[in-house]
């Protein structure tokens, strides 16, 4: 559709029709920013970020009794 046909549409609605217009163009707009806004995460994205304690594997001092 081009624009002189949309704009001479619009030009036709009454006032109170022309405001839902705008809200639904406002609404298709920020739908559309999150569609965008949405990414997935790469692999390797949170290196450097979680850790373990060299210890992690030695065995814990609770368990002396059973081992």
């Amino acid at each position: 559709m081009e624009y002189i046909q949309l704009y001479k549409k619009l030009n036709h609605l009454p006032s109170d029709l022309k405001s839902q217009v705008n809200d639904f163009i406002d609404f298709l707009l920020n739908k559309r920013k999150q569609q965008i806004g949405k990414k997935k995460p790469k692999f390797g994205c949170a290196k450097g970020q979680i850790y373990t304690s060299p210890d992690f594997d030695k065995p814990l001092d609770d368990f002396k009794e059973y081992m």
